[in-house]
C-alpha cells in the first residue's frame, strides 16, 4: 500500500506549450495590429486587443498544467481517471491486439476546453510503449479507438493485473506526446503524455472490475476514481 502525501494544488502552463504560446502571442499580436490598419483606425485599438486577448486566452487555458495529488491515502486496486473530460463510452469490446479477449473499455474525450495533460490510471511498471499510425476521425466516434492514430502504454499493476492506456488523435489532434517508457516504475499523480487539441483517452480493464462513473459524467485527471480492480 503506498501512502499519498496531500499537498496543495498549483496551475501551470505545461511544456509542450512553450513554443506555441510564444509563436501564437507573436501571430496574434500581428493579426490584431494588420486588422487594425486595414479598417483604416475607425475602430478603436482596444477592442482588437480584446478580441485577440480572449483567443489567447483560449488556448493559454488549453495549455493548463494543474499539479495534483489524488486525494485518498491508498491507490490501491485503484483505477483513476487519466484525463480531464467526459465518459463517452462504457462497454465490453473484444481486444484482440493484445490480450485476445474482452476487456471493459472507459472512453474519455477531451474538448477543446479541457486539460490536454494525460496521469497515469495505475500504479505500477511500464511493459510497453508502441505508437500507432492511423486516420483521424472525430475522437467520440467508436472506430476512433483503433483506426486512429493512437499510443498505447500496458501497465502491469502491483498485483500482476495488465492495463492498458490509449492516447487517440482526433480530429483536429495531430501531435501525441507520451512521456512513459517500457520499463519504468510509474505512479498515479504522474503524467502519462499529452495531446494537442481535442482527443481522447480509452483504458481498457478487466472483465468484472467495478466502473465507478456513469455515460456523459465529467472526469478530473488524477482525481476521478473511473474503477476499482478485484
Amino acid at each position: 500500500m503506498i501512502k499519498r502525501i496531500k499537498r496543495f494544488k498549483k496551475i501551470r502552463i505545461h511544456r509542450e506549450g512553450t513554443d506555441t504560446l510564444l509563436y501564437g502571442f507573436i501571430v496574434i499580436a500581428a493579426i490584431a495590429l494588420l486588422l487594425w490598419r486595414l479598417v483604416d483606425n475607425k475602430v478603436p485599438f482596444w477592442c482588437f486587443v480584446v478580441v485577440m486577448a480572449t483567443v489567447y486566452g483560449i488556448i493559454i487555458n488549453f495549455f493548463r498544467c494543474p499539479l495534483r495529488f489524488f486525494p485518498e491515502e491508498s491507490t490501491e486496486k485503484v483505477v483513476v481517471a487519466p484525463a480531464d473530460g467526459r465518459v463517452v463510452v462504457i462497454e465490453e469490446v473484444e481486444e484482440n491486439e493484445y490480450f485476445h479477449d474482452k476487456r471493459l473499455m472507459v472512453s474519455i474525450f477531451m474538448s477543446l476546453f479541457n486539460v490536454h495533460a494525460n496521469w497515469f490510471p495505475v500504479d505500477g511498471r511500464v511493459k510497453f510503449v508502441q505508437h500507432k499510425n492511423g486516420n483521424f476521425h472525430k475522437a467520440w466516434l467508436p472506430k476512433a479507438s483503433e483506426e486512429n492514430e493512437h499510443a498505447d502504454v500496458m501497465i502491469t499493476t502491483p498485483d500482476g493485473v495488465d492495463i492498458l492506456c490509449r492516447q487517440i488523435a482526433g480530429a483536429v489532434a495531430r501531435r501525441i506526446v507520451t512521456y512513459a517508457k517500457e520499463g519504468e516504475d510509474c505512479y498515479i499523480d504522474e503524467h502519462l503524455g499529452f495531446i494537442k487539441f481535442g482527443s481522447r483517452v480509452d483504458v481498457y480493464l478487466p472483465l468484472g472490475t467495478e466502473v465507478c462513473v456513469k455515460m456523459g459524467q465529467a472526469t478530473t485527471g488524477d482525481q476521478t476514481i473511473i474503477a476499482k480492480l478485484k
